[in-house]
């Protein structure tokens, strides 16, 4: 198939065709990752109900019917197509497709892309070596699979939300969309794990990763201290369940979060605020003794805000320096310009001519021989269509035509 140039992706999955038919976030980041990696993604969306992101803001250019700033960063260097899947010519459109391809993703409720006649069953017969991802909210199986659900359906379910706040308010959501980014981060695991095999067999098979799984696991110790010691996770506001030092702390402008928890770390800290004796007094001077909760309010958290009161956040940092894990906390303006973020290449720059350039966030993932290229534009509805469908299905001009005329494409 020959790829546009602006899509083009060169990296360690080139070659590697996906089909997403998926939605929003989980499923869209997914296979956005997979591009980032060189993957060649076609997306698929109906041509009378596209991704409903495409309506949710920011807008380049400003203009709310101009073009989602949101859903580009989780859509860029895709190829987009339209099949409506709720005709024959449709299904068959998408089965043509799926004989060619390695992957489809899709973040349907459970049962959807069955109903349609398009479900792992069948797309298996047409392609053995597929690799359907399919993610859902509560998974393929269980009770519950049908139900709908979001994000926040996940953080609830999963046990995340209950941890997440301080003890005397009620809980609070994770200031992030972690079902779905979870979720999407199990998806890419899973889906190159059976990529793997299925290159070395011949043998796809169906990847299922449930949001609500994904947050479950998200959880670090909670599950195992209740199954072990009987002790259901509370909410504890920005420290750490048992590691002390570990939190945020008040500085002049704003708030660092310090983590010197470790014997050494400590004597450091003690070294650089003027006290090192401190770091050999009998009531705190061990790693244990500072993990006690009484010992810590009275004795050491007085320290450290008494250390951080006449300091700024920069200069703590500066301070610290390599010695001790010390971190401002930023907000998301002083990310986007903060020298690391630069020099990793965490954000870049995409061109979109008379709308502007947008500043999205780069891929994370860093590989020595074969770099991901996240600087992509994403597609326009159905914007590639009609070369998906010659260079890659192999359907004739007069074809395509007459699936436009049916309502197909």
């Amino acid at each position: 198939m020959t790829v546009p140039e602006a899509v083009q992706g060169v990296g360690s999955l080139e070659g590697v065709v996906v089909l997403d038919v998926s939605r929003v976030v989980a499923g869209p980041y997914c296979s956005q990752i997979l591009a980032d990696l060189g993957a060649t993604v076609i997306k698929v969306e109906n041509p009378r109900d596209p991704d409903y992101t495409r309506t949710f803001p920011p807008f380049l250019g400003g203009d709310p019917d101009g073009f989602s700033a949101f859903y580009a960063q989780y859509n860029r260097g895709k190829l987009g197509i339209t099949i409506d899947l709720g005709t024959d010519e449709g299904k068959q459109v998408l089965r043509d497709l799926v004989a060619k391809a390695h992957i489809l993703v899709e973040n349907f409720r459970p049962g959807t892309m069955e109903k349609l006649g398009v479900g792992y069953d069948v797309l298996r017969e047409v392609n053995p070596a597929l690799v359907y991802t399919a993610i859902s909210g509560y998974g393929q199986t269980g009770p519950l699979s049908r139900r709908p659900a979001y994000d926040n359906t996940a953080q609830a379910a999963g046990g995340l939300w209950s941890m997440n706040g301080y003890a005397d308010r009620p809980a609070v959501r994770v200031g992030t969309i972690i079902g779905d980014l979870s979720a999407t981060m199990f998806g890419v695991i899973g889906t190159l794990a059976a990529l793997r095999h299925a290159e070395r067999t011949g043998t796809g098979q169906l990847v299922d990763v449930a949001q609500t799984d994904s947050v479950v696991a998200m959880t670090e110790s909670a599950v195992v201290d209740y199954t072990v010691a009987g002790k259901v996770a509370g909410r504890l506001g920005n420290q750490h369940p048992f590691v002390r030092p570990y939190e945020l702390f008040p500085c002049k402008d704003g708030f660092v979060f310090f983590g010197g928890y470790t014997d050494k770390f400590w004597r450091i800290t003690c070294e650089m605020f003027g006290q090192p004796e401190i770091a050999d007094d009998p009531e705190i001077g061990s790693m244990t003794q500072r993990f006690d909760d009484e010992v810590y309010e009275r004795r050491v958290k007085p320290l450290i805000i008494g250390w951080f009161a006449s300091y700024t956040k920069a200069e703590l940092e500066e301070i610290a320096g390599d010695r001790v894990p010390m971190t401002a906390v930023k907000s998301m303006d002083e990310v986007v310009a903060d020298e690391q973020t630069v020099a990793r290449e965490m954000i870049v720059d995409v061109d979109y001519d008379e709308l502007g350039t947008l500043r999205m966030f780069g891929q994370p993932i860093k590989l020595g021989e074969t770099p991901a290229t996240p600087a992509r534009k994403a597609n326009l509805v159905g914007e590639h269509t009609e070369s998906v469908l010659q260079d890659f299905a192999g359907y004739s001009a007069s074809h395509i035509e007459k699936l436009r005329e049916l309502g197909a494409i």
